[in-house]
């Protein structure tokens, strides 16, 4: 299937590594070219030249920190008139809610929160006057599903869910669609860290964890980043435009429920 993408260019956030990078490589694979935002740069700068290499789409690189004004305006300054925005940020820190205070709570909110929603009214508008606009929020399978160490996560993604779930209504009738992607077991960094730190709560060994994880999810394994990546480039598009305010869950079938 042909997403009817080509010619169209995405500023994906935190996208030099993890399910940013694969969500950005999907992309470039239907002729979407590309604004690559990440903190680091050397990881930054790989992902970019492998993106020209293997795609040959064009790639702006912008090292910046989305969570801030400085970072939102230099990412838009590569292009400000994204048809696609990816919005990203890796989560808080596992821990205990006890240890968490007012600083704490705002760095998370600021991150997985506060730094999209900025995004999308930067973009959104601009989005509707040309009839086109694909806004996809990477969250977690902890808003279907909380996840008892990750709280400072469950909460500031689920005030993003709840906010995009009234705005989404609002733009759909100008082509322009907002939806979630909710990843459950990715291999990531991000999933190692988890697991190393249920491996030192428990005082068992992560490679242990990490088995007993893989073994306990009905798909038998973790979920691989391409796979994330093409769910993500077909909610961006042509096709997808009656998808709107819903929260795709990738988990291998974890979570429990009917709904």
């Amino acid at each position: 299937m042909k997403l009817g993408l080509e010619g169209r260019h995405a500023l994906v956030c935190a996208s030099s590594r993890g399910l940013g990078r694969a969500c950005a490589v999907s992309l470039a694979g239907e002729g979407v070219s590309l604004t690559l935002v990440a903190r680091g740069r050397d990881a930054l700068e790989e992902t970019a030249a492998h993106i020209r290499r293997t795609s040959g789409v064009q790639v702006h690189a912008v090292v910046a920190d989305i969570t801030t004004a400085v970072g939102r305006e230099a990412a838009l300054a590569a292009h400000p008139a994204p048809d696609i925005l990816v919005t990203n940020a890796g989560g808080p820190k596992p821990g205990h809610f006890r240890d968490w205070n007012r600083e704490t709570w705002m760095a998370a909110l600021d991150a997985n929160m506060l730094a999209p929603i900025e995004m999308i009214r930067a973009t959104i508008d601009g989005m509707a006057r040309r009839r086109f606009g694909r806004i996809v929020n990477i969250t977690s399978a902890a808003v279907k599903a909380p996840i008892d160490i990750l709280g400072l996560s469950n909460g500031a993604r689920s005030g993003l869910t709840g906010f995009v779930a009234g705005l989404a209504r609002q733009y759909v009738a100008h082509n322009v669609t907002i939806n979630n992607l909710l990843p459950g077991p990715f291999e990531t960094d991000r999933l190692l860290e988890t697991a190393h730190q249920w491996a030192k709560d428990q005082g068992r060994d992560p490679d242990e964890v990490l088995a007993r994880r893989r073994a306990a999810n009905p798909a038998g394994r973790f979920g691989l980043p391409h796979e994330f990546g093409d769910a993500c480039a077909f909610l961006c598009s042509a096709q997808a435009g009656f998808i709107t305010a819903q929260n795709l869950l990738l988990d291998g079938g974890s979570y429990p429920g009917t709904f």
